[in-house]
């Protein structure tokens, strides 16, 4: 069996043999009339007008059959049989085909359309030409695309072969789609807040940092937008929200990728409680628009914090209450409302005016799976100056995912931002649960790893 870097080799001779003979296997214009899709789905109509079409996409297999040829070619989204024989493409085209077409190669084609003698739909070519030349052979053709790391690095060739996979991220693009349906006939307003930031606030976490050469300065990739979207609401704004990119310095598993997208939302003249009934609404929506397993029309268990770290126990010798606290997610399947949570871990959380030690706020969980985390937001400057500085205290005792201290955001509040709820919803984790997906390197493109020695 060739090797790939023999098969590599072959392809690039066939691609030279193409140029000497005057064929530039990389056009810049190409002709298509109309998809694939198009093609099957008007098959009858097509077949009956007897008019010719031009077609174009990928080989994914070719089939001689004595005189004659078959092969598929795929788009992005539909596939069909062409059919080729000397007669119809003449004699010199079609022994070109045979010589220097190769899998994976991408060709145009104009014929009509014909039933076989096995009922299948197929194009009848008379002209068939190359419009790129692939260099490399498509996995199946050497190894096959077993490894998962492998997937991922070449996440290319996992949507390529792997349709159950090209489905997931179409599912994804929807689930976002929607997402933005929904808010926006509840009348919010998208914006997009700085990514680069001069102080990095909105969560703890631990920041990526990066320099802006032009103005000789230290900056942040934001950790969270929601600083910037509160000035938003101090602006004037009453419903705002943003989909984008975070990144966080910290830790890799299953449901974490330094970089992530997320769904920021904020309401003024809301509170928590108004936001539960909000976000039922909307998770039900999208179960019913993505046909979820999970239930989410039944009401919704509602836990403590405290309980559930009691009830898993003190693992303070592997973490303290967080890995409690892990232990707690994964065993709540069915959506659950989690309240209770300290205040000192939430400083931009209100506290509940009847025990001021607990954040005015809940986390949702569905599927052992974190999906979002709502406030009733603290609005008074001097108290958030006092969380801040806090804040900083920890800092300075080597806590580095400590929230820092942002005059700019404490000045801005100082001239008043409306009572308002806000949440963050993890877009990552969210596509996990919808597309029953077990690791969020299943639904983010080109998830970050270490590069190969």
């Amino acid at each position: 069996m060739p090797t790939l870097e023999e098969l590599r080799n072959t392809r690039i001779e066939k691609l030279n043999e193409l140029k000497k003979e005057g064929i530039n296997p990389y056009p810049s214009k190409v002709k298509r009339e109309i998809s694939i899709k198009s093609a099957v789905d008007n098959f009858w109509l097509h077949r009956f007008a007897r008019k010719e079409f031009y077609l174009a996409g990928r080989v994914k297999t070719i089939r001689e059959h004595g005189k004659a040829a078959f092969f598929d070619i795929e788009d992005g989204a539909g596939k069909i049989q062409v059919f080729i024989n000397p007669k119809n493409l003449l004699k010199k085209g079609y022994e070109k085909f045979l010589n220097y077409f190769d899998v994976g190669d991408f060709v145009e084609v104009r014929g009509k359309f014909f039933k076989t003698k096995k009922g299948e739909k197929t194009l009848r070519a008379n002209k068939a030409r190359i419009i790129t030349k692939s260099i490399r052979p498509l996995p199946e053709k050497w190894h096959g695309l077993k490894d998962i790391e492998e997937r991922y690095r070449k996440r290319y060739l996992d949507l390529l072969m792997n349709p159950e996979i090209k489905k997931k991220f179409l599912m994804r693009s929807e689930i976002i789609k929607e997402l933005r349906n929904f808010l926006g006939n509840k009348k919010f307003s998208e914006f997009e807040t700085p990514i680069l930031q001069n102080i990095p606030g909105g969560a703890t976490a631990r920041p990526f940092i990066t320099r802006l050469n032009a103005l000789d300065m230290g900056l942040y990739l934001r950790i969270a937008p929601e600083l910037y979207l509160k000035r938003l609401l101090i602006g004037g704004f009453e419903k705002v929200y943003e989909i984008g990119r975070n990144f966080r310095n910290e830790g890799m598993d299953a449901t974490h990728n330094p970089e992530f997208t997320m769904l920021e939302a904020y309401i003024a003249y809301k509170d928590s409680d108004y936001l539960k009934t909000f976000l039922q609404e909307l998770f039900s929506f999208l179960a019913k628009k993505f046909n979820s397993k999970m239930d989410f029309e039944q009401p919704w268990q509602e836990k403590d914090y405290d309980d559930l770290i009691k009830k898993y126990g003190d693992f303070s010798a592997q973490g303290g209450p967080a890995s409690g606290w892990e232990l707690a997610k994964k065993d709540l399947i069915q959506p659950t409302f989690v309240s209770g949570f300290p205040g000192e871990i939430l400083p931009l959380s209100k506290t509940l005016e009847k025990d001021p030690a607990r954040a005015d706020a809940f986390q949702i969980v569905a599927g052992g799976l974190e999906l979002v985390k709502a406030f009733t937001e603290e609005n008074n400057p001097l108290e958030q100056r006092r969380r801040f500085e806090e804040q900083e205290k920890l800092r300075a005792t080597g806590e580095e995912e400590a929230q820092r201290l942002d005059e700019d955001f404490l000045e801005a509040l100082e001239y008043g931002m409306p009572p308002c709820a806000g949440f963050g919803l993890g877009i990552d984790r969210l596509a996990m649960l919808l597309t029953n997906s077990h690791t969020a390197r299943e639904v983010i493109l080109f998830p970050t790893m270490k590069p190969k020695e």
